[in-house]
């Protein structure tokens, strides 16, 4: 069987979803959640489930920010680009942590462990610049702090 098939469990989400509004959001959320992101086979599999077309599909996933189309790293890094983050120093800790990881926004390191994206906001405009790793917040982060947050994270 293949990695990005649909679980019997997906399946049924979809079929208790088919009929009710807003169910394509829905539907791809759920996905999300069970495969890190969106692939591609799968996005055919729901289109054919949902009796939509692909390209309708595709045009949520990249209408909306919180879609991937690309497998994230193990170590996912957030760096939150809301407005006090973003005046407090998002973007140099963004280019900070393209720099350390040789790769770019959106992308994943060559060997799966990291990967960079910007995000709207976190919640914490309080600790202004701040990022997430996996989950884990980490608040008034300067460019320095960020080969020891890489540093931490391999360690673990």
């Amino acid at each position: 069987m293949s990695e990005n098939k649909l679980p019997a469990e997906l399946i049924r989400f979809i079929e208790d979803w088919k009929e009710k509004p807003g169910n394509l959001i829905m539907v791809l959320h759920r996905v999300q959640q069970h495969f890190g992101f969106i692939p591609r086979e799968t996005a055919f599999e729901v289109a054919k489930l949902l009796d939509v077309p692909v390209a309708k599909i595709y045009g949520v996933i990249t209408f909306y920010h919180l879609f991937r189309l690309t497998k994230p790293g193990r170590n996912q890094i957030a760096v939150c680009m809301g407005t006090a983050c973003y005046l407090k120093g998002g973007e140099d800790l963004i280019l900070e942590f393209e720099r350390l990881l040789g790769v770019g926004i959106n992308t994943v390191t060559e060997d799966g462990e990291f990967s960079v994206e910007a995000v709207r906001c976190i919640g914490c405009c309080g600790l202004a610049p701040v990022l997430t790793v996996n989950g884990e917040v980490f608040g008034n982060v300067k460019t320095k702090d960020c080969k020891k947050i890489i540093d931490q994270i391999k360690g673990k």
